[in-house]
This record gives structure tokens, C-alpha cells and sequence, in this order.
């Protein structure tokens, strides 16, 4: 059998390992707040239930398939991505919720989730720019829009 071809992407393979970890734990954190928002969405009880309900679908269904969209880009960078609740729950800056929140304490939560995601996020831009990592920079990016937005708007539900 064959071995599979070295990458040469013009990164080096310290490199790549450093990006793809820092992409570990972007995951990790973005793994834990899919389920902690699945979870809310499900739970989610009082007087705002429907604006809650399906605000947290919304949220928690992009959270969803940006989870491939992160593992694939450590695959790209020839790194084993990480899976696994136990594996991403120790990578993961989030912690999960034991209690049952309410409403508001739910948004309070997330609010909380989306900014640690940001942070992740925003921590392995120096490793990506200093490997002229363009796709990771982009990812980085796109997570950190979506990100910042959904803290904003969520953050907007607690004024007043």
C-alpha cells in the first residue's frame, strides 16, 4: 500500500499544526454552544417562547454546519480534527450549563457563548497571518461576523 503524498501547501508543518490547533478549539467551543443553544431551543419556556424558540433554531442550525466547515479546514491542513463529546468538551473554553436557566438567562448564556467563540476565533489570526493562511483568515472571519452579530442581537433582547 501506497503512503499518501506529503502536503505542500506552502505551510509548514509546525505551522499547520499550530493553526489546526487553535481550529480544535474553535471547534470545541463551537461544538459546545450548538448544544447548549439545541438545548435551550428545546427548553425554552415563558412569555417569549416563540421568538425564542425559533431564534434558537436559527442559531443553533448555523452553528451546525459551520462545525464541517471548521473540521474540514483542519483536515486541509493535514490534521486529525478532533470529535467526540468528552475530546471537545476539554477543548472547549464554554462550559455547559447543569441547570435548567431561565428565558433570559438562557440569552444571558449564549450572549457569553458567542463572545468566547469571537475570542477563539480572533487568538489564532496571528498563526494563520504569520503562515500567509488565507483560507483560515477567511473562515476566521466569516465565524467572527456571525459571531459578534449574534452576540449583538441576542445582547439586544436583554436591554430595557
Amino acid at each position: 500500500m501506497a503512503s499518501a503524498p506529503q502536503i505542500n501547501i506552502g505551510i509548514a508543518q509546525e505551522q499547520r499544526e499550530e493553526i489546526a490547533a487553535g481550529l480544535s478549539r474553535l471547534l470545541a467551543d463551537t461544538y459546545v454552544l450548538y448544544g447548549k443553544t439545541h438545548g435551550f431551543h428545546w427548553n425554552v419556556t415563558g412569555p417569549m417562547f416563540n421568538t425564542l424558540h425559533l431564534m434558537f433554531m436559527d442559531q443553533y442550525t448555523e452553528l451546525w454546519n459551520s462545525l464541517d466547515e471548521i473540521a474540514e479546514r483542519i483536515r486541509a491542513l493535514g490534521v486529525v480534527a478532533p470529535y467526540g463529546g468528552s475530546t471537545l468538551a476539554g477543548l472547549a473554553s464554554i462550559k455547559e450549563v447543569s441547570l435548567q436557566p431561565a428565558a433570559l438567562d438562557m440569552v444571558r448564556e449564549l450572549v457569553d457563548g458567542h463572545e468566547a467563540v469571537a475570542r477563539t476565533a480572533r487568538s489564532i489570526f496571528p498563526l494563520a497571518e504569520a503562515a500567509s493562511d488565507e483560507p483560515t483568515a477567511d473562515l476566521l472571519t466569516q465565524r467572527l461576523q456571525i459571531h459578534e452579530k449574534t452576540a449583538w442581537m441576542l445582547r439586544s433582547l436583554l436591554e430595557g
